[in-house]
């Protein structure tokens, strides 16, 4: 377990993040989940900003506050706006552009339908490649799973970390 928190698991404390603790105790899934969430958080081809959009509206989705709250420090870090952050909560018709609209629209037909519907495809298609498409999916879709081992285990946020939550 050594190799891995010494690979970025910890916070700026040098501690393991409250998440990664909880995980550690099933260290052969940990090592495995996180070549797939080394791949979401930092090699997709989704911009950051995209990324983080999706991650938040998952977060708010699954009522996850640990997963919503980590990443509004790390949203606001790629561009996110506050205003944006109390967007998120709002959802789709909050007064977004065209293209975060389409981000909001498809994290909840993820979470909602398990799919997203051929429309909604059709839209992201006009500004978004099939590689780009695939990988916003699987950025729902693990964070769907982060947030369900979140809201399973009880995991607190961070120390220094506010509660956005609210």
């Amino acid at each position: 377990m050594e190799e891995l928190f010494s690979k970025g698991l910890n916070g700026p404390d040098g501690t393991p993040l409250n998440i990664f603790g909880t995980l550690a105790h099933h260290p052969d899934m940990l090592r495995r989940w996180m070549v797939f969430a080394a791949h979401v958080m930092s090699k997709n081809t989704l911009t950051d900003r995209d990324r983080e959009l999706l991650i938040l509206r998952t977060g708010w989705n699954c009522q996850s506050r640990y997963e919503f709250s980590q990443h509004v420090v790390i949203g606001i870090r790629c561009g996110i706006t506050e205003l944006e952050i109390e967007m998120v909560k709002q959802g789709v018709d909050a007064g977004w552009s065209a293209h975060d609209r389409k981000l909001i629209c498809a994290a909840d037909q993820l979470h909602d339908r398990y799919a997203l519907s051929a429309e909604a495809w059709a839209s992201l298609a006009e500004e978004f490649s099939e590689q780009q498409i695939l990988d916003l999916i699987a950025t729902v879709g693990n964070y769907h799973l982060v947030a369900m081992f979140l809201n399973s285990t009880g995991v607190q946020l961070d120390e220094g970390i506010p509660d956005a939550f609210a």
